[in-house]
């Protein structure tokens, strides 16, 4: 059997070139970048990479990519969701192919389906599939899993693990108490970094977390530290990782404050898929202004020459105090003030 998937696996964003396709350099650079600074794995295709935004053929060369740079370093969960199921197990069988350790399937999303229709969907992945697969529960996206389903799965082998992104440690703790009662080699992955110490002291095996493709260095930090039982010191950072968290998901668009973060650490991503105004691309330079002031506390960023303003921790009123400050210190050095 497969080593069980655990740590922390970053669901990475796709940078794009002039053109809007795909930059194979610098996302192999980006991917090159995470695995250098600590992430237990990649997970290309997630969320956060706006796999709806690509074309199945681009999701099958992202995987590829991501297989290629990882090699044997760390292994790599692959976002395998399709239109349908039979779609979905082509990619599992593509996937297979370029050396992934296993997929993760979201629920089907657009349509609202009962749990059955859930199961069924499910089951049938899991008969056919080549390659291993965790389920991933995004409720606010797609149809959600309920415990009973989640047990249900959990008699097919193939079936190793699950993402949730639900947000509810409550609702993650009853799976993880099905799971070990159950099966020791299935996986249980926060997707929530809001609550990445307490569903890793609840039993979690790691996180998909999306702040690890900003900040690989301090999500790996704080789960080396909870997994030592340093839970003092874990918890600091885990207020300090749900600031950021915080401020990248409420500030914009998601995933567009994510990305706004990735490009403060040096990485050129182009302009998204997804059109935005005038305004909105304002807004986003803001908000660089104030992550550069959350990343500059940690040394991974030099802070703006405005300076940074007291955070009040609101996301909005940072932004607007932010954009403030750096009007003000345009004035001063145009002696308007």
């Amino acid at each position: 059997m497969a080593n069980k998937i655990e740590g922390i696996f970053t669901p990475n964003v796709v940078p794009l070139d002039g053109a809007g396709r795909i930059d194979e350099a610098e996302l192999r650079r980006y991917l090159n970048w995470l695995i250098e600074r600590g992430v237990h794995g990649l997970y290309p295709n997630g969320s956060t990479g706006e796999f709806t935004r690509f074309t199945a053929e681009e999701r099958r060369r992202i995987v590829q990519v991501a297989c290629e740079v990882a090699g044997a370093r760390v292994p790599v969960l692959a976002g395998a969701a399709e239109a349908d199921a039979r779609e979905t197990i082509r990619a599992c069988e593509t996937y297979a192919g370029y050396g992934a350790r296993a997929v993760a399937i979201v629920s089907p999303f657009y349509y609202k389906l009962s749990p059955d229709s859930v199961y069924a969907y499910f089951r049938e992945i899991a008969v056919n599939s080549p390659i291993d697969v965790t389920l991933y529960n995004i409720p606010m996206f797609a149809s959600p899993l309920d415990v009973p389903t989640i047990r249900r799965l959990m008699e097919f082998p193939r079936v190793v693990g699950i993402k949730d992104s639900s947000g509810d440690l409550a609702f993650l703790m009853r799976v993880i108490a099905v799971v070990r009662a159950t099966r020791q080699d299935f996986s249980v992955l926060s997707g929530w970094e809001a609550v990445l110490v307490p569903a890793l002291i609840a039993g979690a095996d790691g996180g998909t977390n999306a702040s690890s493709g900003v900040v690989p260095e301090l999500t790996r930090k704080v789960y080396d530290l909870t997994r030592a039982g340093r839970l003092e010191e874990a918890m600091r950072l885990q207020y300090k990782l749900l600031e950021l968290f915080d401020t990248m998901l409420y500030s914009a668009d998601f995933p567009e404050g994510f990305k706004a973060a990735v490009a403060l650490r040096g990485f050129k991503l182009g302009a998204g898929r997804q059109p935005r105004t005038e305004g909105q691309q304002i807004d986003t330079a803001a908000l660089q202004r104030v992550l550069k002031c959350i990343l500059s506390e940690h040394g991974y960023v030099d802070p703006p020459s405005e300076g940074c303003p007291a955070r009040t921790g609101v996301p909005e009123r940072d932004r607007v105090a932010q954009i403030t400050q750096s009007v003000i210190e345009e004035l001063r050095k145009r002696g308007a003030l």
